[in-house]
């Protein structure tokens, strides 16, 4: 059984991969309505990966013998200042849900519990991977910039990405 204060922390975060999911296609809504089809389907991909990610968490606490407790979802922006402004606001996101991560390993490690810890290792990963993808694209949206044909080259590369669930 797994200890109460673990419980309600993955019960936290679960509920923050569904927000993480529900911004990226509030992201992806957006993108598509400023023309950029292929941003808006590397953010799509994005919704399906933390839809993943929520319901990785899912599957293990209730795998522990804890309850799952679904709560609200708040409504995530729907406006931004163009595609810059889209990935600046990924890359600030991913780095909050980052520091989220290693707060749930520094209490798993404070309660004493090998398994919670060992599980977060994936998402401790992920994370590494997370912020280094959207750090990278936000830096080649500002090189792209000034040029539309940048831009469209980049939109049209974004737009061969697809959801692969990974290995569990």
């Amino acid at each position: 059984m797994i200890d109460k204060k673990l419980e309600a922390a993955l019960n936290e975060q679960i509920n923050a991969e569904f927000y993480s999911a529900y911004l990226y296609l509030s992201m992806s809504a957006y993108l598509d309505t400023i023309n950029y089809a292929g941003f808006a389907n590397w953010m799509l991909v994005q919704f399906q990966e933390e839809q993943f990610h929520a319901k990785k968490m899912f599957d293990y606490l209730i795998e522990r013998g804890g309850n799952v407790t679904l709560t609200e979802i708040a409504a995530p922006p729907v406006k931004w200042d163009g595609p810059i402004s889209v990935f600046q606001a990924t890359l600030d996101h991913e780095r909050m849900v980052t520091k989220r991560i290693n707060d749930l390993v520094y209490l798993a490690r404070d309660e004493r519990d090998n398994a919670v810890e060992v599980f977060l290792q994936w998402f401790v990963s992920e994370q590494v991977e997370e912020e280094d993808t959207a750090e990278t694209l936000l830096g080649q949206l500002k090189i792209a910039e000034s040029s539309p044909h940048a831009l469209l080259m980049l939109d049209r590369e974004l737009a061969t990405r697809v959801f692969t669930p990974p290995v569990k």
